[in-house]
């Protein structure tokens, strides 16, 4: 007598049905997967339409190449498909979809129809699907490019249905797929119909820049630095946010990858590292970052639904992401995408102020710089940029052209009028960022100024962080360390860097201990540099309750204006608040 069988076979639609539970999972992945279909038939207008967020219908009309009536009845087979012909082809895949698999899923679980024509046929073919099983195929007079309506998603599969989520919801991650594609590809036009009423209709051959004025608003892309980048054979371009911009989480970062949009982890590290210093935690850039290399450097066949990949070269591409970024955000390049002024690079030469615990100054109501009108903020500036000769500098390469000083408040803000409105400035943070930069100044060119000590401390560490410190002596020395052994675990400190000269050396000391163990003695500088600099930065500025001098006010706003990143302390936390005038209109109802 014959064992009984355990294991048998799936039936095909039983299988199917598994099969679509991996790439659709909601009406948001068909309209993915059929914007894809009609990217890679190079279509220059797609047309989405929804009902009841994809519920009750999803429709994606194109212009692209069509389908002939064997490849229509084809394409809705399993793993059928014309992108790719033998698995080496994989290895260098250069469209959005290459598996085979969309058509076939998404008609498994709902009632389906494509209407398809090729430009050089008279005539096009229709095919009708319902949950898997073919219920009609007939000529049909249609349009060059392909139709394909999904009605009643998940209409056979009531467990799959149950875990959709209300109308508005489905409609917001419809939104958020089409509102990708349209970045990534702004040469092709677009358009999103929702229930019977049209949200977008975006122009076909359009620059980045015009789809993302478009999209999101001129007054938004202010806010973006451009990033472009080329390394290695990497490309990385796009735009970045400025800090100000930022969000509580990560749902305005837009990655591509080669055009698609994907992410991988070594990307968000390399983000996190890029804004290491500028953003506090929990806050997220905005980010519109394409990164371009060959095909065969980037395995697009490792998700499902083809929403993460792996680099051949993570660490190359790693690097050269957080290289453009910083380059982006340290005001290196020409004006932002809205238009707005960039900010000037600090003189290495110019000394930032360095203001240490002040007494209580009068208070004044009027400073003594005079408002200009606008046609001499042209031509000039109230508070000249550190290091810059007479004419050296334009007003447009500032945060500000120019600006007053008008007081302090509450003891510690600072309030400017410029040019564009009112801007309200911590000097802390504004102290906290200029030692800072100065020192990663010094640090990077290896010119580290160091300050005696009016009495050498003398400073005991863990065995573990002693044997560390002194193995590296000769480095400390060139952070500025003035430090010798002093016998066992002890040692002898009678200078530090200057522009952090007031913290503590023990606080100090063991810091960089702990950043060459966590990273080596030259991955600890850097660490080190980054993260505990930032600390000593902190105690060393000035502190928040000092009424600070008119003079010693002007002197911070000018160095601030000529710093890398003048928007945030190293910690993240704003420098200063912008209001513009627009805006303070609005408030008194002006508008």
């Amino acid at each position: 007598m014959p064992e009984p069988r355990h294991i048998q076979i799936l039936p095909d639609h039983v299988a199917n049905k598994i099969a679509a539970g991996e790439v659709v999972d909601r009406p948001a992945s068909v309209v993915k997967e059929l914007v894809e279909n009609a990217l890679d038939a190079g279509a220059t207008q797609i047309h989405v339409e929804v009902v009841d967020g994809g519920r009750k219908l999803i429709a994606v009309s194109d212009n692209g190449s069509g389908m002939g009536r064997d490849d229509a009845l084809l394409s809705v087979e399993r793993h059928a498909t014309s992108k790719i012909r033998d698995a080496d082809d994989i290895e260098n895949v250069n469209t959005l979809g290459f598996r085979g698999e969309a058509l076939a899923a998404i008609s498994a679980v709902s009632q389906f129809s494509l209407s398809t024509r090729r430009p050089s046929d008279v005539g096009g073919v229709e095919v009708v699907m319902s949950g898997g099983k073919m219920q009609d195929v007939r000529e049909a007079g249609c349009p060059t490019g392909t139709s394909i309506q999904v009605r009643h998603l998940f209409y056979n599969v009531p467990a799959r249905r149950k875990f959709l989520r209300s109308g508005q919801t489905e409609l917001s991650h419809v939104r958020q797929m089409f509102l990708v594609y349209a970045l990534s590809y702004p040469e092709v036009g677009f358009v999103l119909v929702v229930d019977g009423r049209e949200t977008y209709r975006l122009a076909s051959g359009a620059g980045s820049d015009d789809r993302m004025r478009e999209l999101f608003g001129a007054e938004f892309t202010k806010m973006l630095r451009p990033v472009n980048l080329e390394t290695g054979g990497i490309t990385i371009r796009g735009y970045a946010g400025l800090p100000q911009a930022s969000r509580a989480d990560r749902t305005e970062q837009y990655v591509f990858i080669n055009r698609r949009p994907a992410s991988a982890p070594m990307l968000s590290h390399a983000l996190a590292e890029a804004y290491h210093t500028l953003l506090p935690k929990g806050r997220y850039p905005v980010l519109f970052l394409h990164v371009e290399m060959e095909p065969s450097m980037v395995d697009v066949n490792v998700h499902p639904a083809k929403k993460e990949v792996r680099f051949r070269k993570p660490s190359d591409v790693r690097d050269a992401v957080i290289l453009a970024l910083r380059q982006a955000l340290s005001n290196t390049h020409e004006d932002s995408l809205g238009g707005q002024p960039r900010i000037a690079t600090v003189s290495d030469t110019q000394p930032l102020v360095e203001i240490p615990d002040l007494p209580k100054a009068r208070t004044f109501s009027y400073p003594r710089l005079p408002m200009m009108p606008s046609e001499e903020a042209e031509k000039t500036t109230a508070l000249p940029v550190p290091g810059a000769k007479s004419g050296q500098q334009s007003p447009s390469s500032r945060p500000w052209s120019w600006c007053r000083v008008l007081g302090q408040v509450g003891g510690l803000y600072v309030v400017m009028e410029t040019e564009d409105g009112m801007v309200l400035m911590d000097p802390h943070a504004a102290h906290e960022r200029l030692l800072f930069e100065r020192y990663m100044r010094e640090l990077a060119t290896r010119c580290v100024a160091s300050q005696g000590l009016l009495a050498p401390e003398t400073v005991d560490l863990l065995p573990q962080d002693a044997q560390r410190v002194r193995e590296s002596l000769p480095l400390l020395k060139e952070m500025g360390f003035g430090i010798s052994e002093f016998g066992g675990d002890s040692f002898l400190v009678d200078a530090l860097p200057s522009c952090i000269g007031d913290a503590s050396a023990a606080d100090l000391l063991s810091a960089v201990a702990g950043s060459m163990e966590r990273g080596g003695s030259s991955g600890g500088t850097e660490r080190w540099s980054e993260e505990d600099v930032a600390q000593a930065a902190c105690k060393a500025a000035v502190k928040a309750r000092d009424r600070l001098t008119l003079h010693e006010i002007e002197q911070l706003v000018v160095d601030l204006a000529g710093a890398e990143m003048p928007y945030t302390c190293p910690h993240g936390r704003p420098t200063v608040i912008f209001m513009s005038f627009s805006e303070l209109h609005k408030k008194f109802g002006r508008v």
